[in-house]
């Protein structure tokens, strides 16, 4: 699929600041997109700031699109009615304006905490049931839900990738297998993108790590190159944390975690 145009929401935050130099160079057009201003990073970057809270507001950014890749929302474990309006409306309105717009390729941002409650031992495929670790990830499971509706009603193309933990290098032990590395982060969401034949996709995107929860899905063709395990030697409480009855969302998954992001108790 040949993609010349794409359109990035929420291109302010962790992931999209490392998407937009990624996509700048392989791009004609990339129109970077937030709430907080930007700086355009090259003569083929356009920055917007834009809240877009109705689907009148998506439309006017991404009309002539040829993509979207959709980030924007409420990052973490929070009240249910803002991540309602964040990740689930929020979505809605990416995927009713790519519908009515004719953008036909829209790149969705899951989450791993989809199924932060599978046990630490059990490796977990894409075709497997959900399992939240919170309301967050319920939220993610909603947003799938809608990426499959505009698929299957719609025609949209829609590939949701579950992102893993997304850091410059691994710092924790959970992040020996949970760890996305920024350039495997580019090559999932260029495939993404690019990938012929899609129709709805879900998939882990997570490196190549050794001890990963996940199993990496080839129909997006890419292989990721990173792994964790160079990293272990320097995590202290490596060995030890993959032997006990653990849970694959970590501290994601306690009930004091949700309990204090979401009901500040």
């Amino acid at each position: 699929m040949t993609v010349e145009t794409v359109v990035l929401t929420g291109a302010a935050g962790r992931v999209g600041s490392v998407l937009r130099e990624a996509l700048r160079g392989r791009l004609r057009r990339l129109i970077s997109v937030d709430q907080v201003p930007m700086i355009a990073g090259g003569a083929n970057e356009e920055v917007r700031h834009v809240r877009l809270t109705a689907v009148e507001d998506v439309v006017s950014v991404i009309e002539g699109a040829d993509a979207v890749v959709h980030l924007a929302g409420v990052p973490d474990e929070a009240p249910l009615a803002d991540l309602l309006d964040g990740n689930v409306l929020g979505t809605h309105h990416v995927l009713e304006a790519a519908r009515r717009s004719g953008t036909r390729r829209v790149v969705l941002a899951s989450s791993n905490r989809l199924s932060g409650c599978y046990p630490a031992a059990q490796t977990v495929s894409a075709e497997m049931p959900p399992r939240p670790d919170g309301l967050y990830g319920v939220s993610k499971v909603a947003v799938e839900a809608l990426g499959r509706l505009y698929a299957d009603k719609f025609g949209l193309q829609v590939v949701c990738l579950r992102i893993g933990s997304l850091e410059p290098e691994p710092t924790e032990p959970r992040h020996l297998a949970t760890w996305l590395s920024p350039r495997d982060c580019a090559g999932f969401v260029w495939a993404a993108l690019t990938r012929p034949g899609i129709t709805f996709t879900a998939a882990y995107a997570v490196s190549a790590n050794t001890r990963r929860f996940w199993e990496l899905d080839g129909r997006l063709g890419y292989h990721p190159l990173d792994d964790a395990e160079a990293y272990a030697g320097r995590i202290p409480g490596a060995p030890s944390y993959f032997t006990g009855d653990q849970r694959q969302g970590g501290e994601f998954a306690t009930v004091e975690y949700t309990l204090r992001h979401a009901f500040g108790r």
